[in-house]
């Protein structure tokens, strides 16, 4: 299956599938995707092509183009480049990426992104699964796939994509420090098969020796502790602000009162406390690694 490009060659119908369905209710995304596909339309029609002839040069289907056209659908980088080329824009069109870059994922993930990408200390406790932080690409689809009602191949790429893109936090310069702590439940369930399940582990023990990352994981067989109503994440800034949720604490709501989230972090650092040692959890991962 391709991701990033299509098969000229293909009928319309499979020729229509690249690109992202707008979310009417992301008023932003809505806005920007509208403006972005009435530029694409006054090229061509200044260029004297019609929707048909513009999508075969381009190697896309005329109901795509349409859609496109009309903001009803996000374009991906290599429509707009082909865009560019066919219609002679000179890069006017191509330049455009930056502005659908920026709303090609869904809202709730661009504005989680947006906080991460703020934060200059993230601290996360999850109970069930990996954090999304630490997901390969193949775990991330299994996990998606796996959802009932079942999501279309389209809105799967799409979140995957949006999950991977979240962690071009590992490149930030100065780097955030990122502590993680996992139940060891999560590390052995084979979530893709067993070669994804140890691209994962792998995965784990390369973000785990980062030198602004610590991994800890809360052995099963250890008793009951404060994490055991579900999640727990605070995010501290530049500014001395913080933002904190829990699954088991104030609904589920996000905080930012000190009181609040001093009851988190008391929570995060008595699991911290009885996790395993950053070390102690990569060895623990060395050792999944030999039984896969």
């Amino acid at each position: 299956m391709s991701v990033d490009g299509i098969d000229t060659e293909q009928g319309d119908a499979e020729a229509d599938e690249p690109g992202w369905d707008v979310d009417p209710d992301d008023e932003s995304g809505v806005a920007v995707v509208a403006a972005v596909g009435r530029q694409i339309r006054a090229w061509r029609e200044a260029a004297g092509m019609r929707a048909c002839e513009f999508g075969a040069a381009i190697g896309y289907g005329e109901d795509l183009v349409r859609k496109v056209e009309g903001g009803q659908r996000i374009p991906r980088p290599e429509f707009l480049d082909r865009s560019d080329e066919v219609l002679g824009a000179g890069g006017k069109i191509a330049t455009m990426k930056r502005d659908v870059a920026a709303v090609r994922y869904p809202k709730k993930v661009r504005d989680l992104a947006g906080v991460e990408a703020k934060a200059v200390e993230i601290s996360a406790y999850v109970a069930h699964g990996l954090h999304g932080l630490l997901q390969t690409p193949g775990h991330a689809r299994a996990l998606f796939e796996a959802r009932q009602p079942p999501y279309s191949e389209h809105e799967v790429e799409r979140m995957v994509a949006a999950r991977m893109v979240r962690q071009s936090i590992y490149e930030r310069s100065p780097a955030p420090a990122l502590g993680f702590v996992q139940e060891e439940a999560a590390l052995r369930r084979p979530i893709g098969g067993r070669p994804e399940w140890r691209r994962q582990l792998e995965r784990l023990l390369e973000i785990g020796q980062l030198r602004n990352v610590t991994l800890q994981v809360m052995p099963t067989h250890r008793e009951a502790h404060p994490g055991m109503d579900g999640d727990i994440r605070v995010m501290k800034f530049k500014d001395g602000s913080a933002v904190g949720w829990s699954n088991g604490a104030f609904n589920g709501r996000r905080v930012t009162e000190p009181k609040q989230l001093r009851i988190l972090e008391l929570r995060y650092g008595i699991i911290r406390a009885e996790a395993l040692t950053p070390r102690e959890t990569l060895a623990l991962i060395e050792r999944m690694l030999g039984e896969t």
